[in-house]
């Protein structure tokens, strides 16, 4: 018996075979199990014999089993390395990362500049009220203004907000009348124009309120200018034209000197010299009313500005709607900005 499960067990050429090996010998019906069972109807003078030779022959074909297991396993694991062999010095499979938005660039770093000069950031609902959007603004239900915004409407009372001013005033009404009001409110907003190179139905805008005692013009132009120069790095020239808001009064544009040409004249600036940038002026004293702002007290400037516009002169890019056609190839173009 000892020589044939020796013979066996050297021969095994896989671990399946083994295992039947294991219970034909050592198992509970297997042949060592069967001779120390049989041994009660031995003599009693061959029991120790033949006990001690059962239990030797186990001890020896679990010894020659658990060897020869450890080289089957051993060949498996061979196998199995020259079966899957990686080359490990040939390079990874790059994943491609993926980078802001060009848009969402630029406001973060307008963010930034504000943020460095005392202004918080304050959101509002997109989905606006029409006193919020337009009353409170002093654009009354007649206002010939509101020609220029009525927009996306859900009910005749509530609408998609065409400009982020409405958050001036809910974060005047949270303060309560206390000051100073220093904030810049980013945002999508929407209008009824038709899309183009220029104009979209859908984009973004970053307004800045500031409330406090004795706010002047010369503070809204300095805080401006110097906007300008950190967002274009550059010194720039810059100048505020009369224009007319219904909540600013006096109202003005901020021109700066072209970006491209610094002020010679080019195809950018139409031969002018000058670029357009935001609107402005001093908060129309119905507005702060409506804040809860005595407007005998308080003074204030706000602003408002398309971060599309900005990058389009920041960037050199010539149409609008590229920002929104999902175009990876002018995407990318960006991704380290």
């Amino acid at each position: 018996m000892k020589k044939d499960a020796e013979a066996a067990i050297r021969s095994a050429s896989d671990l399946d075979a083994l295992k039947e090996i294991r219970v034909k010998y050592l198992g509970k019906k297997g042949e060592i199990t069967s001779v120390l069972r049989g041994m009660k109807d031995l003599p009693p003078a061959e029991r120790p014999v033949i006990g001690g030779l059962a239990n030797e022959i186990r001890a020896s074909l679990e010894e020659w089993i658990g060897d020869k297991e450890l080289e089957l396993d051993q060949e498996r694991l061979k196998h199995r390395l020259a079966s899957e062999t990686i080359d490990v010095t040939l390079p990874g499979k790059p994943k491609p990362l993926g980078g802001l938005h060009p848009l969402n660039a630029v406001i973060e770093r307008i963010e930034d500049i504000f943020i460095g000069m005392g202004f918080e950031v304050a959101e509002g609902p997109e989905v606006e009220t029409d006193y919020y959007n337009f009353e409170a603004l002093n654009l009354p239900k007649d206002h010939p203004a509101r020609d220029m915004q009525d927009s996306f409407y859900i009910t005749p009372e509530i609408l998609l907000r065409t400009q982020t001013s409405p958050v001036q005033v809910r974060s005047m009404e949270a303060r309560e009348g206390r000051v100073p009001v220093k904030i810049i409110c980013p945002g999508k907003v929407y209008r009824r124009d038709d899309d183009d190179a220029t104009h979209s139905h859908q984009f973004t805008q970053v307004e800045g309120l500031v409330v406090d005692r004795g706010i002047a013009m010369s503070e809204l132009h300095g805080t401006l200018l110097s906007f300008a120069e950190q967002m274009f790095g550059r010194k720039l020239e810059s100048r505020l034209r009369p224009s007319y808001f219904p909540f600013t009064e006096p109202s003005v544009e901020m021109d700066i000197s072209c970006v491209q040409c610094g002020g010679k004249g080019c195809r950018m600036c139409k031969q002018t010299g000058w670029i357009e940038i935001l609107g402005a002026g001093m908060v129309h004293p119905r507005v702060l009313e409506r804040g809860g702002y005595d407007s005998e007290r308080y003074t204030g400037f706000a602003f408002g500005m398309g971060p599309e516009r900005i990058a389009l002169l920041k960037y050199g890019i010539d149409d609008i709607r590229h920002f929104y056609t999902n175009d990876l190839r002018f995407l990318r173009q960006f991704q380290s900005v």
